[in-house]
């Protein structure tokens, strides 16, 4: 069965960090681009990282350059993204996604990350 597992959202203060986690099962994960995207009330999804196969690009959005880290483990099926300097603009529901370069995309149930004094 195919699934995209995320965990390690929570409350944070601002200027504190978190390292969010989404665990694959079902597919071939090496062959896939991983991405984080978050959705804030109100707004639209964002693109916030996402990295190619082990070997290849990563971007980030603009609001995240130089605070958050994206990595992939692809012998644990695990991706990654390390969350400094947070900000309250960054509280919002953060979603993995699959690519397989084609027409086959998958989604995680999010995971909420609020970032509140």
């Amino acid at each position: 069965q195919l699934r995209l597992v995320e965990s390690g959202g929570g409350l944070v203060q601002p200027g504190g960090s978190l390292r969010l986690s989404c665990t694959a099962s079902g597919f071939v994960f090496s062959g896939y681009a991983m991405s984080w995207y978050r959705q804030a009330p109100g707004k639209k999804r964002e693109l916030v990282a996402g990295i190619r196969r082990a070997d290849g690009d990563i971007e980030y959005g603009d609001a995240v350059k130089g605070r958050f880290t994206i990595d992939r483990d692809d012998a644990q099926n695990t991706v990654y993204l390390e969350m400094n300097l947070l900000k309250p603009d960054d509280t919002a529901v953060y979603y993995c996604h699959a690519w397989n370069y084609g027409q086959l995309v998958y989604w995680g149930q999010g995971t909420q990350v609020t970032v509140s004094s």
